[in-house]
């Protein structure tokens, strides 16, 4: 009979142990193949990147690109006259408005168009004054915010807000040219 010294289970995934298991979040890590060989040493691969950097100089100037000449992005769009939320604190941001929700934490921030977003949902401390909005994606992912209130009296000023936010963008159901089945 043969057994095992040691433990039989598995190592633990997800973003609480990696997180690079967000998506976006960090830079994905480096995949080393057999074929790379070896690490390199500092000085070779300094070397090589001045090498590669000095080929992309002497290869010319890039052609300008036209894109940046013409206002496209939905930065230069014009704000219509509809609601718009905002909360923040010390720390976080939260901005829900016609191009979708806004979140900033420390120095990190994501943004949400109303066509990634499945669902909005808001939660406040029992005990607190923390106010907490998570942002659910189609593809079964979260991304909750909290935002600490000056005062609980708040709580239902933001709801209120954030209602109306999402009433006026946020369509909930099939997306237009698109039915629902039905059973």
């Amino acid at each position: 009979m043969e057994q095992r010294i040691g433990s039989s289970s598995q190592p633990l995934e997800g973003a609480g142990f990696d997180p690079a298991f967000i998506p976006g979040l960090t830079s994905p890590a480096s995949a080393r193949t057999e074929e790379d060989g070896p690490e390199k040493e500092p000085e070779v691969a300094a070397a090589e990147e001045v090498e590669e950097a000095e080929e992309v100089e002497e290869a010319g100037p890039e052609p300008e690109d036209t894109a940046e000449a013409e206002p496209s992005g939905p930065e230069e769009e014009p704000a219509p006259g509809g609601p718009v939320f905002e909360a923040s604190d010390r720390r976080a941001r939260l901005v829900a408005d016609h191009r979708g929700v806004r979140m900033a934490l420390d120095d990190q921030e994501c943004e949400f168009r109303w066509d990634e977003i499945g669902a909005v949902e808001t939660e406040t401390a029992r005990f607190g004054k923390r106010y907490t909005v998570t942002v659910h994606t189609p593809d079964r992912r979260w991304y909750p915010i909290e935002i600490e209130a000056p005062a609980r009296s708040r709580f239902m000023e933001w709801d209120a807000q954030l209602d109306a936010v999402l009433d006026a963008y946020f369509e909930d159901g099939a997306p237009e040219g698109r039915e629902e089945p039905v059973t």
